[in-house]
């Protein structure tokens, strides 16, 4: 029997061709980029479906290649979703040894395609999700991949970030609070929607425990907020080097350690539990030659001269903190504005992610 005040999402084949349409109109963006773009004729667009926090789109035309980031369709936690504080930091760090794409343009203006949006360069290589290419697959690659995840990160946080235009980007002190305060309040908005389909106290648990054990944050720097091996992209050669990051919708100023938490975080090694949704994507990473995750905490310390405590914290939070995020993409999905079928598997993968973060919290996981 299905309860009738039950939301049930309609199905994908319902939703995909329109959602497409809804997100890029190809006859008003060629009209945007016909004379801010160089080449001549139609511009070729194609969906980028390997994320699942802001859309992209592959934009070419006469050879030349750029990236469109847009907001997705119907979103319940708008600042997870902001595409111009995304190009602010890219133009921010345009001239820094920080390995980030290059903006091309910007357009602020709802009439063009529905929301905000921003085109950067298209950067060649490899993303490494949940295999290796034959080129980076030997024990020295392997370890090089943690090491130049680790090395990426530490020159990202040591920009001086009022140098280089950012002061102002976000508040210097209190990060921890507001991060907690700010998921807290995402959290009840998807709550809202979500509540119809289940309930996860454990988040609230989760909550509690990082307001009581609140550690005193390292010194602010530019934090990426979405830091993680799938967010980077190495090199098309060997030995493995990474070649640009992605992703900095959620990027501010903070504490640095929140980055180097969300990493470890999604970073699995041979004898971690299996979970729903990170043991698949993450497995690779638990393969002969990879640092672990203790080794990765060192040479952060060796490269930023940071001496790190209470990383468990961090590695909790983060993990609450995705599954705020998810709760939000769960929404989307039962409202219908999404053909993502990855959100379908949230109804079990939250709560699952509930309880890794309450276990790590006691101690689960070798840091």
């Amino acid at each position: 029997m299905t309860d009738q005040n039950q939301v049930v999402p309609p199905a994908p084949e319902q939703v995909s061709a329109e959602i497409e349409r809804q997100l890029v109109d190809p006859k008003k963006l060629q009209d945007f980029l016909e004379e801010r773009l160089p080449g001549t004729g139609a511009f070729e667009i194609k969906r980028h479906l390997a994320g699942h926090s802001c859309e992209t789109f592959f934009v070419g035309r006469d050879g030349n290649q750029w990236v469109l980031r847009r907001p997705p369709l119907a979103v319940y936690l708008p600042t997870a979703h902001d595409v111009l504080r995304e190009h602010r930091v890219l133009s921010a760090l345009a001239d820094t040894p920080v390995r980030s794409p290059k903006p091309v343009l910007v357009c602020e203006d709802d009439e063009v395609l529905g929301a905000p949006f921003y085109l950067m360069e298209r950067k060649d290589g490899y993303v490494l999700r949940t295999e290796i290419p034959d080129v980076l697959d030997s024990r020295q690659d392997h370890k090089r991949i943690g090491a130049e995840l680790v090395t990426a990160l530490a020159e990202l946080h040591n920009v001086d970030y009022v140098s280089v235009g950012l002061d102002g980007f976000g508040k210097p002190t209190g990060y921890l609070e507001r991060q907690i305060r700010r998921w807290t309040g995402q959290l009840e908005l998807a709550s809202s929607i979500t509540k119809q389909s289940r309930e996860v106290p454990e988040m609230w648990q989760i909550r509690d425990w990082l307001a009581a054990n609140m550690p005193d944050s390292a010194a602010s720097v530019i934090v990426h907020g979405d830091y993680k091996l799938d967010n980077v992209m190495y090199a098309p050669e060997s030995p493995a080097t990474v070649n640009s990051i992605f992703d900095w919708e959620m990027s501010t100023i903070g504490d640095p350690l929140a980055d180097l938490g969300w990493m470890l975080s999604y970073w699995r090694e041979e004898g971690d539990p299996e979970d729903v949704l990170h043991s698949a994507l993450n497995a690779l990473t638990t393969g002969v030659g990879f640092l672990g995750r203790a080794e990765l905490i060192g040479l952060y310390e060796e490269l930023t001269g940071t001496r790190i405590e209470n990383i468990r914290w961090y590695v909790v939070a983060a993990v609450w903190k995705l599954a705020c995020l998810l709760e939000g993409s769960y929404g989307r999905h039962l409202m219908g504005t999404t053909d993502d079928s990855f959100f379908a598997m949230l109804e079990a993968g939250i709560p699952a992610l509930a309880q890794r973060a309450l276990d790590i919290s006691r101690g689960a996981m070798e840091l």
